[in-house]
Formats: C-alpha cells, sequence, structure tokens
C-alpha cells in the first residue's frame, strides 16, 4: 500500500499543502499542483531549492526516486506567459531566467535540471575582465610592526579585500564609494561564497496578476502593494572615474558656448577601461561627443527628436566605442574681460537639480548594465553625466555624476517629480486613481541631531547623487589623430554646416601626407556615413577599422574606392577646384581650394568664426591667409 505523504509548495502567493503518495509520479503531482494553484501545465515551474535550481519537469519517475520526502519544501515560480511576479522589490519581464530542459536519452536520466543549463548573461567586456582579477590589497612588510620572517603574513600586512572601507578611507583623497565589483565581491565572499547573494531591481509599480480583489484603485493588498522606499546614499557606484583622452575635446565642445552664449548638450562616446586607482575600479574613457539636434537659450536647453542617432551608435560600435553618458554646459559669464563664469553649483544652492536628476535617471534606464547576479539581467547602469559648470575659482570645471539605483526606479516608475521653485529639491507623486505611489521616506536629523524620518515632500536630491571624479590625463591621448577640425554637427546657427564645401575647405588645409590622420575625426566619418547626397553607411566598413586599428594600409586601399573617388568628384564641384586639384591638396603639399568669400571663415591661427568679407580675424587680430 502506497504511503500518504503531504508536500508543501511555496509560491508568491503562500504556501499550499499537496497531498500525495510516495508513488505518485512527477508527471501527476505537477498536475495536482496546477489545479491547486489556478495555473496550466506550461504556467509554472516547480524547484526543489529557492535559488531555482533543480527543476522537476513532468516525467514518469516516481517522488521517491526524486528522493521528495514527506513535509519537503518546493518553490514554485510563475512563467512570464502566466502574468505573475515573483518579488514586491522587483520588476521582472518573466520571474526567473528561463531553463531549457533537454528529453530524457535514456530511463536512466535525471528529471532535475541543474543551474548551470540556463543561458548566461552577456555582461560587457570590463565587467568579465574584472570578475576574473583577484582584486585584493596587497601590502609590503611593515619593519615596525611585523615580527615574522620575509615568506610569512600578519594582521598588519596581510592582503586587504576590495571593499574594505577604512583603506578606502584613508586613500588621498578619501574614497567615499566603492566600486561597484568591490560590492559584489562583498556579496559573493564568506563561507558561502555568494550561493545565495542576488542584487534585486526596485519597482514601486502594482503587481500583476492579483486576482482576489478588482484593480487599483478599487482595491489592493499586501501581495500585490509595492514596499515603501526608504532612500538611502548608496555606497558603491558602477563607474569611478571620468576621463577626457584631450583637452581639445572638452574645448570644441565649449566653443558653442564661447560664441553664442547659449547652454549645450552632447553625448559621451568612448569605452570603459580599468581605473586601477580604486580596487576593481571602472573607467568611463571619453574619446568624442556628438551634439544633437537641440534648442539651446541661455537658461535652458530643449532635445529634439534626431533621425541620425541610429547611425551614429553604429559608426561608434565599428570603432570600438559606445555611448558612456551625456555632458551638459550651466555657464554664466561673470567677467568677459579676464574670462571668468559664475560660481553657481555649490553646497549652498545645489549641485544636480531634480529635473537633471530626473534627466539622468531617464538616461540611466535606457542604458542599464548587464548583470549575472539579477533576475532580470541587469542592474544599474555604467551612464554618467558631466556637468561643465564654473568652479570656486571662477574657472570652468567639469563635475561628474551618476543617479543611484533608487532614483532610477522612481524615475522609471514615474514617482518623481522636480521643484518649480526650489532646484535643489524633488517631489514624491501621491497616489492617484490612475496610478499607485508607495511611500518614499529620507532620514535626517533635526535640530537636536536625532534621526528622524520624514515623507519625500520635498525631497533633498542629495539622497539620489553620486559624484565622480572626473580628470584630463596628463600625456593627452587620441582616437582620433586628425590636427584639422571638422565642423561639428547640427551648429548651423554658427554658419558652421557639414557639407561639402565645407569637406573641401577641410581636405585642403590638411597639412598631413597620412590619409589616414586626414579621414581621423570622429565628426568627419559620421558627416561621410549620413550625408544625404552619397551616405556611405553600406561602403565605409574597411574606412572605420582603418581608423579603429590604425591602419593605414587599410586606409590606403579604401582611399583607391569608387565612393572616394565619387567624393573627391563632389569636392571639386563644391569647391570651384578640379578634383584632380583637390586630391593633390588632400594629400599635402599641392595648391588648395579657397574659401568662399561669401560664408564665415574659420582663423587659421586661434580657429574663431569671422564674418564674410574681412580680411583679418576680430579675435586674433592676424591676417586670413
Amino acid at each position: 500500500m502506497a504511503e500518504s505523504i503531504i508536500i508543501r509548495v511555496q509560491s508568491p502567493d503562500g504556501m499550499k499543502k499537496i497531498p500525495s503518495t510516495k508513488r505518485e509520479t512527477a508527471s501527476a503531482f505537477l498536475k495536482k499542483v496546477a489545479s491547486e494553484f489556478g495555473f496550466n501545465s506550461n504556467g509554472f515551474s516547480v524547484y526543489l531549492n529557492r535559488n531555482k535550481t533543480e527543476e522537476i519537469v513532468s516525467q514518469n519517475k516516481t517522488l521517491s526516486l526524486l528522493k521528495i520526502k514527506h513535509g519537503d519544501m518546493l518553490y514554485l515560480f510563475p512563467s512570464a506567459s502566466s502574468g505573475e511576479v515573483m518579488d514586491t522589490a522587483t520588476p521582472h519581464t518573466s520571474s526567473s531566467l528561463p531553463f531549457i530542459s533537454a528529453p530524457s536519452s535514456s530511463s536512466s536520466s535525471s528529471s532535475i535540471i541543474p543551474r548551470s543549463s540556463a543561458p548566461q548573461i552577456q555582461e560587457d567586456e570590463i565587467d568579465q575582465y574584472l570578475a576574473k582579477q583577484d582584486g585584493k590589497i596587497y601590502r609590503n612588510r611593515d619593519p615596525q610592526l611585523c615580527r615574522h620572517g620575509a615568506l610569512g603574513k600578519c594582521v598588519h600586512c596581510v592582503p586587504l579585500e576590495p571593499f574594505d572601507e577604512d583603506y578606502l578611507n584613508h586613500l588621498d583623497p578619501p574614497v567615499k564609494h566603492m566600486s561597484f565589483h568591490a560590492y559584489i565581491r562583498k556579496l559573493t565572499g564568506g563561507s558561502d561564497k555568494g550561493k545565495f547573494a542576488a542584487l534585486e531591481n526596485i519597482s514601486c509599480k502594482i503587481k500583476s496578476g492579483c486576482e482576489g480583489h478588482p484593480p487599483w484603485p478599487e482595491g489592493i493588498c499586501t501581495k500585490c502593494q509595492p514596499s515603501a522606499l526608504t532612500l538611502n546614499r548608496q555606497k558603491y557606484r558602477h563607474v569611478d572615474n571620468i576621463m577626457f583622452e584631450n583637452h581639445t575635446i572638452a574645448d570644441r565642445f565649449l566653443d558653442f558656448w564661447r560664441k553664442t552664449g547659449s547652454q549645450r548638450m552632447g553625448y559621451l562616446y568612448g569605452r570603459y577601461t580599468e581605473h586601477k586607482d580604486i580596487p576593481l575600479g571602472i573607467r568611463a574613457e571619453v574619446a568624442a561627443i556628438y551634439e544633437p539636434p537641440q534648442n539651446a537659450t541661455q537658461n535652458n536647453l530643449e532635445l529634439l527628436e534626431d533621425p541620425k542617432a541610429a547611425a551614429v551608435d553604429e559608426i561608434a560600435a565599428k570603432l570600438g566605442m559606445c555611448k558612456v553618458g551625456w555632458i551638459f554646459t550651466d555657464l554664466i559669464s561673470e567677467d568677459t574681460r579676464i574670462g571668468t563664469v559664475r560660481y553657481s553649483r555649490n553646497q549652498d544652492s545645489h549641485y544636480l537639480s531634480a529635473e537633471e536628476c530626473i534627466t539622468a535617471g531617464f538616461f540611466q534606464n535606457q542604458h542599464s548594465n548587464p548583470c549575472r547576479l539579477s533576475r532580470d539581467g541587469h542592474f544599474g547602469s555604467k551612464y554618467v553625466t558631466v556637468v561643465a559648470t564654473g568652479g570656486p575659482d571662477n574657472q570652468v570645471h567639469f563635475e561628474g555624476y551618476q543617479v543611484s539605483n533608487q532614483c532610477m526606479a522612481l524615475v522609471r516608475d514615474e514617482c518623481l517629480l522636480p521643484c518649480k521653485d526650489a532646484p535643489e529639491l524633488g517631489y514624491a507623486k501621491e497616489s492617484s486613481p490612475e496610478q499607485y505611489v508607495p511611500d518614499v521616506f529620507f532620514k535626517d536629523k533635526d535640530k537636536f541631531g536625532n534621526d528622524v524620518t520624514f515623507l519625500a515632500r520635498p525631497l533633498p536630491v542629495e539622497y539620489l547623487i553620486i559624484d565622480i571624479t572626473t580628470t584630463f590625463p596628463k600625456d593627452p591621448q587620441y582616437t582620433f589623430s586628425s590636427t584639422q577640425r571638422f565642423p561639428i554637427e547640427n551648429r548651423d546657427i554658427l554658419g558652421e554646416t557639414q557639407d561639402f564645401h565645407s569637406l573641401a575647405t577641410y581636405l585642403s588645409q590638411c597639412p598631413s601626407t597620412s590619409f589616414l590622420d586626414i579621414v581621423s575625426d570622429f565628426h568627419l566619418l559620421l558627416f561621410l556615413v549620413t550625408n544625404e547626397v552619397m551616405p556611405l553607411r553600406d561602403s565605409i566598413g574597411l574606412l572605420l577599422d582603418a581608423v579603429r586599428t590604425s591602419n593605414e594600409d587599410l586606409a590606403q586601399t579604401w582611399k583607391k574606392s569608387e565612393q572616394w573617388a565619387t567624393i573627391e568628384q563632389l569636392c571639386g564641384t563644391e569647391g570651384g577646384q578640379p578634383s584632380n586639384s583637390l586630391g593633390y591638396g588632400a594629400m599635402g603639399g599641392g595648391p588648395s581650394v579657397p574659401a568662399s568669400s561669401s560664408s564665415m571663415w574659420s582663423c587659421l591661427h586661434c580657429t574663431f568664426m569671422n564674418q564674410p568679407g574681412t580680411e583679418l580675424c576680430e579675435m586674433c587680430n592676424l591676417p586670413r591667409s
């Protein structure tokens, strides 16, 4: 006679006891579970362990063969098709990573699927590299405190973990935030080696699929209600340093403000590398700035739809770069005679306004960080924010920031608003019939020095900001080696247009005899790909490879192509010179193409844009030629 047993099954909706027998097959038992929880046969998965390992597959093996005993706890997780969500703090498109179960090839094959069969998350190259590093902080033997031999170790010289707060606080300057990979080492350390470590994305939305009551606003319960959120200053950061390759990148971006007085915004393109000053740190290296279409005044910026955005990202990817952040100016001239700017962003006002925090959170949500420890496959973001503003010395400074993961969640779920009269304050929305918003709190000290919890209406944005050091190298680096300046896109208001006339002028002024140096300009490559007369999107791959690898032979091979010959013909027509004269001038040592006297011209000495019809530069008073 089969012995009756009781199996406990825990799900996001609670635990239920399923009566069964030792000889009952896994297929029959799963049908009971489906009937008890109201699922169809494909709407859920049952695992032996809480961390979704060892899945029970519907087969003809008995429970005793699967080593399931009386009183055992199994764990049920709904699949994506069921519309259920596992965790109140995590928005999932599916409640778990998909598992692939191969059909059994023999009667002795197991019905339990190991976790190793799950598809792996493709993390960024820098994350894969840092995950393989030791990361420990090695110290030399202290001659005063160490009393052991050269091969021994003691508490004064034993290697430290990368998340050691005392070590980070004693660096010069002190480091307030550990690196993200150091934070992962902290989670995955200890005796369990991170077996139960998981990074949960925050959700401020009501869980879908709760059938016990009418939908909001008629009903809500503790199962589907998102938890209240208490804001804390984040202890780690995804990027530890921002570095512009050279000053020219920043100077060309600032030229727009210098010439118009209007603010400017751009996207930062570059790559992520190891930052060796911080254990397991990540650096965002900026190689170019792309300026999208925008309406700008002295006090505000408005981004316009960019039809070239996909092409820019594609070109950057072929050049070995990606979009690492965005930059904007907040500059007000204080004394034009000596070139000083107003110091407006400080501890008495704000570092980032609430509206800028919301914009940064929007961009970071668009560029999430792939992460293997998150059930969603992503966690946080490496996307950075750079502000060009006045510093304490009234000179232009570049300040780097990110917003916390909590801010990203509030922005993603549309729970955070800016305050109209106080840029340093945000405001957590109140619940309405259209949207339920959980309570948001933050902690601060009252006038007696006691920790008090406040409702985030309003909210100081300092709780949402993570500052990042922004630097320039002592020895400039150049991903794009061109010494001439091709006009930057979307600057028609300055008279700087990207057309074949400007291309002809650019080629005639290039002193280099290397074709690779001539075409090694990010804005020039964008023009070649996106111009409306002869776009080279499908035929420029070889040239992009040449620029990425600094290979002159590849560049010369592309130069002999039919496409470049057509470009030279177009430039010759626009510039008013024969194409053979243009080609000789483009390679250096030949005649140059004169600029049209009816358009603005750039001074060869200081690059100032002068009005047409003048022969002396208005800025440096040097002759035009």
